[in-house]
C-alpha cells in the first residue's frame, strides 16, 4: 500500500489515503516518486475545467526511481531515474506522423482506464493525466517514463515534466524568441518563471514579467526579468497594462508576449501589449467560458500572430537533453522555480495559494 492524494469527485476536497497498486503489466513500469510539482492543471482537473474520470489520484509533474518493470519493457530498468511524461506520444497517429508529438491523439488514453484501487474498499481509481504522481509510487506506461539525463538533481527534475518543458518550448518552439527581442510574460507561477528563464537563455533583451501579485517581483527578477508590471483588477486592466509595457519598449510593445494564465482578459492584454507584427503565444489553460474577442480590422492592421501552445510544442526526447545541459551549465536554475517544499498534506494549501496568485511552484517531496 502507498499513500496518495485522491480526488473523490469533481470539486471535492482531496483525501490523503492509502491505495493498492498492481504489479506492472506488459509495457508498464512502477516508479517510486522522489518529488512532484503542484501545477495549475491539477487545480483545473480538480474543479472540472479539464475532464478526468474520478475518483482519481492527481499529479502529473514528477520524477522518481523505477522499482519494477513489466514484460517486454527494455528502455528502462529497476534503479533507473526517470521523469514522468504526462503526454506520451503514440508515434503512429496523424499528428505524430507530422512530427507534432505534443498534439498526439492518443496521449491521454492511460487516464481513461482504472489503474489502482482504494485500500479501504477496493473501488477503482484512475490516474490523472495517466501519471498520478501525487502518491508515493505509481504505475505508468513505459512511454511515460523518460530517462533522466545525468547531472540533474532527482527531486528538482520533477519540474522538467511540465513547467520547464512548457516554458522552454513556449520560448524556443512556439514564439521562437530571437536574441535581442523583447518578451512579456503574463503570470509568473511555475510555468511563467520557467518561461522567463528560457527567454533570458534565448538572449532576449527586455523581459517584462506581469503578475497580479507584487510579491512575485523578486522571483521574476531573479529568473531574468528586467522589468515587472503589477496587473490590476479594474476594468482598465488591458489598456493600462499594455500602455505600461509599451512605455518600456519605446512605445511599440514587445516582440513576443507569452500568456501563462488562461484567462480571457490576460490573453487579450497580452495581444494588446505585443507590437505590430509581433507574436502572442497562449500557454495558459482556460475554461470554455473564457471567450476572447478581436475585431476584423485590428487583426488586419496589427498583423500579429496569435498561437496556442500545447506542452510547449515540445518533443521531450529532443528537448530534455538540451534542457539538462542548461541545468548542468548553471544557466537554468530549477531550484529557483520552487517556492515551497511540502508533503502530500500540503497540496490543498498549494491549491489555495495558486487561486490567490501566490508563489511559484510548490514541490511535494517524498
Amino acid at each position: 500500500m502507498v499513500r496518495a492524494a485522491v480526488l473523490p469527485a469533481v470539486n471535492a476536497p482531496l483525501r490523503i489515503t492509502e491505495i493498492e497498486l498492481p504489479e506492472p503489466g506488459p509495457g508498464q513500469v512502477r516508479i517510486r516518486l522522489a518529488a512532484a510539482g503542484v501545477c495549475h492543471s491539477d487545480l483545473s482537473l480538480s474543479n472540472g475545467t479539464l475532464r478526468q474520470p474520478v475518483p482519481a489520484v492527481l499529479g502529473h509533474e514528477g520524477a522518481g526511481t523505477v522499482t519494477a518493470v513489466g514484460p517486454d519493457v527494455t528502455t528502462v530498468a529497476p534503479g533507473d531515474r526517470v521523469i514522468l511524461n504526462w503526454a506520451p506520444s503514440c508515434g503512429s497517429c496523424r499528428f505524430c506522423e507530422l512530427a507534432e508529438p505534443w498534439l498526439c491523439a492518443n496521449a491521454g488514453r492511460a487516464g481513461n482506464d482504472p489503474y489502482a484501487t482504494l485500500a479501504a474498499d477496493g473501488s477503482a481509481l484512475y490516474a490523472a493525466l495517466g501519471t498520478a504522481v501525487f502518491a508515493e509510487e505509481t504505475v505508468v506506461p513505459v512511454q511515460a517514463a523518460l530517462p533522466l539525463p545525468d547531472g540533474v538533481p532527482l527531486a528538482d527534475a520533477a519540474l522538467l515534466g511540465c513547467a520547464v518543458l512548457t516554458g522552454w518550448g513556449a520560448v524556443h518552439h512556439s514564439a521562437r524568441v530571437r536574441a535581442g527581442e523583447s518578451v512579456a510574460v503574463f503570470g509568473v507561477g511555475g510555468v511563467g518563471l520557467a518561461t522567463v528563464q528560457a527567454a533570458r537563455i534565448a538572449g532576449a533583451g527586455t523581459i517584462v514579467a506581469v503578475d497580479v501579485s507584487p510579491e512575485k517581483e523578486e522571483l521574476a527578477r531573479a529568473a531574468g526579468a528586467t522589468d515587472f508590471v503589477v496587473a490590476g483588477e479594474t476594468g482598465s486592466f488591458e489598456k493600462e497594462c499594455a500602455k505600461r509595457i509599451r512605455a518600456l519598449t519605446g512605445g511599440f510593445g514587445t516582440d513576443v508576449a507569452v500568456e501563462c494564465v488562461g484567462r480571457a482578459d490576460t490573453i487579450r492584454t497580452a495581444w494588446s501589449a505585443t507590437r505590430r507584427g509581433g507574436r502572442t503565444t497562449v500557454v495558459g489553460i482556460g475554461g470554455k467560458e473564457q471567450q476572447v474577442a478581436f475585431s476584423a480590422l485590428e487583426l488586419f492592421y496589427f498583423g500579429r500572430t496569435l498561437s496556442g501552445c500545447v506542452y510547449g510544442n515540445s518533443d521531450p526526447a529532443r528537448d530534455l537533453p538540451v534542457i539538462a545541459g542548461q541545468v548542468r551549465s548553471g544557466a537554468l536554475d530549477l531550484s529557483a522555480l520552487v517556492t515551497d517544499r511540502i508533503g502530500l498534506d500540503g497540496i490543498p494549501g498549494a491549491f489555495e495559494a495558486m487561486l490567490a496568485g501566490k508563489g511559484g511552484r510548490a514541490l511535494v517531496v517524498f
